[in-house]
């Protein structure tokens, strides 16, 4: 477990942080929030690259910073393993001899997947004998994150991994870090401002605006709430924990279920029983007050309406609708309530267009 409390001013009237949060024990913990938030600042405090003016921070009771007591660890006993936006290999050493760099930073006693595992894990057998030069981004990347983990750390940061990379590279790379984010059983903490990368990889959400912690808990639980900034984003909606029930071939869909019915999507990899989360986006969730036909649209769920709430535009609301054990939210205008007459408790219809599913959301297990 991670334990942040951290409070830092550049110089007179210059940005102001002041966060404080916690992780669980593994997992990933996403940092979030635009350009100039904090989160990097959050980051480099916690590796000890930037000493706060006051606050502290503990990873698994062991205090790595107490500026009430005076302490201070220095990076390089922190066990702190870190990547970064740009892959920061050596460039005069092979693929394997950037992997045992990191080998040699393990502490004698530390335990942790080895050499062979970690090739394994992140796909990069074909590439030890390459040096980083003949790499592509995504490659790049994927070699230094095998390097972070074999450094055996107690903690990983990560500042932005993908952002430097194309769509097609980062794609090529989020697979490998779910699968680093269950082999690695370590706390992650990861910063990054794109929400598929939280979809795919986050299990809590620390939202940050303008230094400050506007909101932590599950990524799931955040995404239904309409009074954060996340609201205000085209791809606001729920995240919806399913599995997947089945693949027709021949159609070119899959079946997925949740707590609270299935849903229809466009063909997925995943094998059948698999755990994955989807994001419905709320302006793609249309309500009716009546059963609909006629429609291309496959996803037809009866639900409740639970609750109607403010939206960022006046002339629009969030509907909060609640499916069996589930929760999705659409986003209408107040016309549509009015001439509807839709009130809480009311039964309707969720349509939900099967090509508004994102195939890029992960896999959770």
């Amino acid at each position: 477990m991670l334990d942040v409390a951290l409070r830092h001013r550049f110089g007179p009237g210059g940005f102001a942080l002041d966060v404080a949060f916690a992780t669980a024990e593994a997992g990933v913990t996403a940092l979030f929030g635009t350009s100039g938030c904090g989160k990097t600042t959050v980051l480099a405090a916690v590796a000890g690259l930037l000493r706060p003016q006051a606050g502290h921070v503990a990873l698994h009771g062991t205090a790595l910073l107490d500026t009430a007591r005076g302490l201070c660890v220095p990076p390089e006993r922190r066990r702190c393993a870190m990547v970064f936006q740009d892959a920061r290999l050596f460039p005069h050493l092979s693929v394997a001899t950037n992997l045992r760099y990191g080998l040699r930073r393990a502490p004698p006693d530390a335990t942790g997947p080895g050499l062979e595992e970690v090739v394994a894990l992140l796909g990069i057998g074909h590439l030890l004998g390459r040096r980083p030069g003949r790499l592509s981004g995504g490659e790049r990347q994927r070699v230094a994150l095998g390097r972070a983990l074999l450094a055996r750390p107690r903690l990983l940061l990560m500042d932005e991994p993908l952002a430097a990379l194309d769509a097609e590279r980062r794609a090529e790379v989020l697979p490998f870090l779910a699968r680093l984010r269950s082999a690695a059983n370590l706390p992650i903490l990861y910063v990054t401002h794109a929400l598929d990368e939280v979809d795919a990889l986050a299990d809590r959400l620390v939202l940050l605006q303008a230094g400050r912690v506007v909101a932590e808990g599950s990524v799931e639980a955040l995404s239904l709430r309409t009074d954060l900034p996340l609201a205000g984003r085209r791809d606001a909606g729920a995240l919806l924990p399913c599995t997947v029930l089945g693949h027709d071939a021949a159609r070119g869909l899959t079946r997925l279920g949740f707590a609270g019915g299935e849903l229809t999507v466009p063909m997925r990899e995943e094998a059948p029983g698999t755990r994955a989360r989807v994001r419905l986006r709320a302006r793609d969730v249309a309500v009716a007050t009546e059963p609909p036909r006629g429609l291309s649209t496959q996803n037809v769920l009866p639900a409740t309406l639970a609750a109607i709430g403010e939206a960022p535009s006046p002339h629009e609301v969030f509907l909060r609708l609640r499916l069996g054990g589930s929760e999705l939210l659409s986003r209408v205008t107040r016309d549509s309530v009015a001439r509807l007459g839709l009130a809480p408790g009311q039964a309707v219809w969720a349509v939900v267009k099967a090509v508004t599913f994102d195939r890029s959301t992960g896999a959770t297990g």
